[in-house]
């Protein structure tokens, strides 16, 4: 019997013969088991398709909306080109990529929500005779991605979101420049100016009239559209678009409309989330009334004399001092005696014995109102602040909030919120805790009002003073109203006896 290499051999000889001879030469027939043999193998493809997964672009986040695309299928894309523009509850952050090769799949349109640790896109890499297997680089990529959820739901305050970084961590966005002509016209809602100038709000609100971004001048940094440009565009056209009264329909004469279903923006289901938790917990409400005549004084004073802020400085711009930093400098101070105000409920690391941590580091979130909705970026540090530095802190994260341009860092790891409700109106409120944190405080407006004040001599007179009240709110679980009241007595007494010299800004 003939082994393989005999019946190779035979194979070539035939064929060698026959094409010398000028004639065809039939090999000998080949054995059935011969035939049935495999003697091919295969080898590692020079590329492989990976699916790109969505990466935690920040501690608290679960899912993203996807705000624009810098590729399509069949476009090459090297490392750290940008594939896409995503919106989480607190910023947008532009999604890089790690791999060099071809598109091949989007897995998500325009708008649509992305989950965390879910693909993105397909690539077709380059250059796989690395010996990198595609399963085990999805799997390590899954494996990031719900280890950072587990370390999110453990051990981090979800004041705000929070971040945890990678090889591919998103980069924050700027203006799409990198997008082609084609695909920036193919969306009506991206807009000459760019898609990074348009939020989701503004976007939905665009989608509900109509409307192009790029008949609409942006009023924001930047020309950043707002909400507000999009309500005066539309009144200013309404009177143009008129047709006879006859052909309006009888429910549109009555006033009456339509149901209108409108999905939650990615900030407003974070909050509907972070709000729902905030239901297990029992909160108290404390208030108090503190005299700011000396520190209304003394900002007046900064007011009318601008040589006096002009060390009070954001790179270029000059900081617009107000009494928040006071109030921030002055609730560090208290928690130092009262560091209960200060810490974190871990339920997590044994469900049946909670404790808290107090901790160190004094990082307050400060609620900021924007065309988004309200954001929580956080001043980190604040015990090591002078009040001019809280000031120029505190103007750049409120800048970048409204710019929406917060980077994860800034988002990241609240012990407490101060929210500045009297700056848009309202003198009391019921803060709400943000879990695991343990209480909150929010400034109301603050009033002139008529006080009596005894003389030298005794005598009684009615004088003009300048009050606000601060609301606390406070976790009944692990803090007593006692407790709250002698650190809020702490935070009024220092804010009262202020300095008008102004040396406490140093």
């Amino acid at each position: 019997m003939f082994n393989k290499l005999q019946w190779g051999l035979r194979l070539t000889a035939g064929g060698n013969l026959g094409r010398i001879l000028g004639t065809r030469c039939a090999a000998p027939p080949l054995p059935a088991s011969f035939l049935r043999q495999r003697f091919f193998h295969g080898s590692r493809s020079l590329c492989a398709v990976k699916p790109y997964l969505l990466a935690d672009i920040g501690e608290g986040i679960t899912e993203c909306q996807i705000i624009s695309w810098s590729v399509k299928p069949g476009d090459r894309v090297q490392q750290f080109d940008a594939i896409c523009e995503v919106q989480s509850d607190k910023a947008s952050v532009e999604i890089t990529s790690r791999y060099e090769g071809t598109v091949t799949k989007l897995h998500y349109e325009v708008d649509d929500m992305a989950a965390v640790g879910s693909p993105l896109l397909d690539i077709e890499v380059d250059n796989m005779d690395d010996g990198e297997d595609v399963s085990r680089d999805t799997a390590r990529q899954q494996e990031d991605a719900s280890s950072s959820a587990q370390r999110v739901t453990t051990t981090t305050p979800e004041a705000s979101s929070q971040s945890s970084g990678g090889n591919d961590a998103p980069q924050h966005s700027e203006a799409e420049d990198k997008q082609s002509p084609e695909s920036m016209s193919s969306d009506p809602l991206t807009g000459a100016s760019g898609s990074g100038l348009v939020t989701p709000a503004v976007r939905r609100i665009l989608k509900e009239h109509g409307l192009n971004p790029s008949d609409i001048r942006g009023s924001g940094k930047d020309g950043r559209i707002l909400k507000e440009d999009v309500q005066k565009h539309v009144a200013s056209v309404a009177p143009h678009s008129t047709s006879p009264s006859s052909s309006i329909p009888l429910e549109q004469e009555d006033g009456l409309e339509q149901d209108r279903p409108v999905p939650l923006s990615p900030i407003q289901a974070q909050m509907f989330q972070s709000m729902t938790r905030s239901l297990s917990i029992p909160h108290f409400l404390y208030t108090h009334t503190v005299d700011l005549t000396t520190l209304v004084g003394l900002l007046g004073r900064f007011k009318k004399d601008p040589s006096l802020s002009s060390n009070i400085r954001a790179g270029d711009s000059t900081v617009k001092l107000t009494v928040l930093p006071f109030v921030l400098k002055a609730l560090s101070q208290a928690v130092m005696a009262f560091p209960g105000l200060n810490s974190v409920l871990d339920t997590d690391t044994d469900p049946g014995r909670p404790r808290l941590i107090n901790k160190a580091a004094h990082n307050f979130g400060v609620a900021v109102d924007t065309s988004r909705g309200l954001l929580v970026p956080v001043v980190k540090n604040v015990q090591n602040h002078s009040i001019a530095s809280l000031a120029t802190e505190i103007s750049r994260v409120s800048a970048l909030a409204k710019e929406g341009k917060l980077n994860p860092n800034d988002m990241t790891g609240a012990t407490l919120v101060v929210s500045n409700i009297g700056s848009i109106g309202g003198h009391t409120v019921a803060p709400v805790i943000l879990a695991p944190m343990t209480a909150i405080l929010a400034v109301g407006k603050i009033d002139q009002v008529p006080a009596f004040r005894t003389d030298a001599s005794g005598h009684e007179e009615i004088v003009k003073k300048h009050q606000v009240v601060l609301s606390w709110s406070a976790d009944h679980r692990v803090l007593d109203g006692a407790t709250v009241a002698r650190c809020a007595q702490r935070v009024g007494s220092w804010l009262e006896a202020i300095d008008s010299s102004g040396q406490v800004l140093k």
